[in-house]
């Protein structure tokens, strides 16, 4: 019988299903062959939004603040940081049922949250139904710099998961325990480090675009905000020899915007919503202009893809300490105002040999496969708790199941 293992995540922009992804298909390989295809289901719930309506509308929230109001999120993480929603008593009372239900339905052998407004309410719950000790929770952190939610400092986790010795430090600081703490790297979706599906030429040529001109990748992301439409507007001043593939994301205003401006560009562009083919479009472009969310600057750095970080706008606090990380680097460049993208475009050229290039070692940059020693990591601590159950968790489940006969929607 296959054990349960529990992946929590929200949608607050993509980055956290990225990484949920990553880590769910690293289980998969690393159960098949470093675990003589030890039988496992991975269950990845999008808990925040899916625990209570309340919750839900502070997602949407979230994202509409990412794709309309930059500027707001700052006011946004402050306030989530000053008052700990996620650790108080009526948060918890709004999600009790929907995680406890979660607990005795699935008996994961183990649960890893990887998000920063999880990890409190996930530990209460696994200890009201009396997982706590027997089954072990994980919390695989996804800001790589000093500035991470402070969410993330789960003091109730078994282990937790950082990026590099920064967010380690922070974590201390903020009272975690050193014996805790796993120093691993981000957990990049393993076809960012592999030769990509669709070739260059291919992948452009489908796009009408010419597979020999330097490429240019402008990413509104997954919400689809930012300020991509006016840098985009700047580069008809440029007489370097590129072109565009414009990502909108899950906007239809940007997208039909960037469309109708693209149609009285000089520049060749391609203009897209939100693409699911993100290791190959990176392979396929020779630059990206991004906001510094951490998953997507991670997979650029694991496609050796040079970063033009948009700072227009003030970064949101989570993201400047990755950005000082980057440009420090040298894996990234700044871009403080639309007509600076001119200068930045000069120079873009086409590096045929790009995945062989040596990565940084500084804040574990150098570990692109890092979802790999997570998912190890992840199975070398629930084989153990798998199937087993203590007499209080057995009681608790009997008292659940006759309150919710009815399994988890």
């Amino acid at each position: 019988m296959a054990e349960n293992i529990l992946l929590y995540f929200s949608d607050t922009g993509r980055g956290h299903r990225s990484a949920t992804e990553a880590v769910d298909e690293a289980l998969q390989v690393v159960a098949t062959t470093e675990f003589n295809d030890r039988p496992i289901r991975v269950i990845a719930e999008p808990v925040a939004e899916n625990s209570h309506p309340l919750n839900r509308r502070f997602v949407e929230l979230y994202n509409y603040f990412l794709r309309n109001h930059q500027n707001l999120m700052k006011y946004y993480y402050d306030f989530l940081q000053l008052t700990k929603p996620n650790e108080t008593e009526l948060g918890y009372s709004l999600v009790k049922r929907y995680l406890q239900k979660q607990m005795v339905t699935f008996k994961p052998s183990v649960v890893v949250s990887m998000h920063p407004m999880t990890n409190h309410y996930v530990a209460r719950a696994m200890k009201d139904v009396g997982l706590k000790g027997d089954v072990r929770l994980m919390v695989v952190v996804t800001d790589p710099n000093k500035d991470l939610w402070r969410g993330w400092a789960c003091s109730e986790a078994d282990i937790i998961v950082a990026p590099n010795e920064l967010v380690k430090n922070q974590l201390l600081e903020w009272g975690v325990s050193a014996s805790q703490i796993r120093v691993i790297g981000m957990p990049v979706h393993h076809a960012f480090t592999k030769p990509p599906a669709v070739p260059r030429t291919e992948f452009l040529s489908h796009l009408g675009l010419s597979p020999n001109i330097p490429t240019l990748c402008i990413n509104a992301g997954w919400a689809g905000g930012g300020n991509m439409l006016s840098a985009y507007a700047a580069l008809r001043e440029s007489n370097a020899p590129f072109q565009v593939v414009f990502l909108c994301g899950h906007n239809t205003k940007l997208y039909e915007d960037a469309r109708a401006l693209a149609k009285d560009s000089p520049i060749p562009t391609a203009v897209l919503p939100f693409h699911d083919s993100m290791p190959d479009l990176m392979a396929a472009v020779d630059a990206m202009v991004t906001k510094a969310g951490g998953l997507t600057t991670f997979e650029c750095v694991a496609r050796r893809l040079p970063m033009i970080i948009d700072t227009i706008t003030e970064p949101m606090p989570q993201e400047r300490g990755t950005i000082d990380i980057l440009v420090e680097q040298g894996l990234a460049t700044t871009l403080s105002r639309p007509s600076d993208l001119v200068k930045l475009t000069q120079g873009l050229q086409i590096e045929p040999n790009r995945l062989k290039r040596a990565l940084p070692s500084a804040y574990c940059l150098d570990k692109p496969d890092a979802a790999i020693d997570i998912a190890r990591l992840i199975l070398e601590n629930g084989g153990e708790s798998a199937g087993r159950e203590n007499t209080r968790s057995r009681e608790n489940r009997q008292t659940m199941e006759k309150r919710n006969p009815r399994s988890p929607e």
